[in-house]
């Protein structure tokens, strides 16, 4: 049974939130519907790891001080050298 909920948010975010819903061809109260299943579903659940990320993890040893942004950035450098 569908039940009518009021919502008060601002006219900027109602705006973007119709075009992001028109864009992917369904309505605002579908995506809201589906955006609360999915937050109340998930809610107390665990993750699941699928067994391939399951054997790669651990696999690399990395420094305690490794810094991944660093690491990044110094990757981006040395391609566009």
């Amino acid at each position: 049974m569908d039940t009518k909920l009021t919502l008060k948010l601002e006219q900027t975010i109602i705006e973007k939130a119709k075009h992001y819903a028109k864009s992917r061809k369904t309505s605002l109260s579908k995506l809201i519907e589906n955006y609360l299943l999915n937050i109340t579903n998930e809610k107390g659940k665990e993750e699941k790891i699928t067994p391939l990320v399951k054997s790669l993890s651990g696999i690399i040893d990395l420094p305690k001080d490794f810094n991944p942004k660093k690491g990044y950035s110094d990757f981006l450098i040395n391609k566009y050298k």
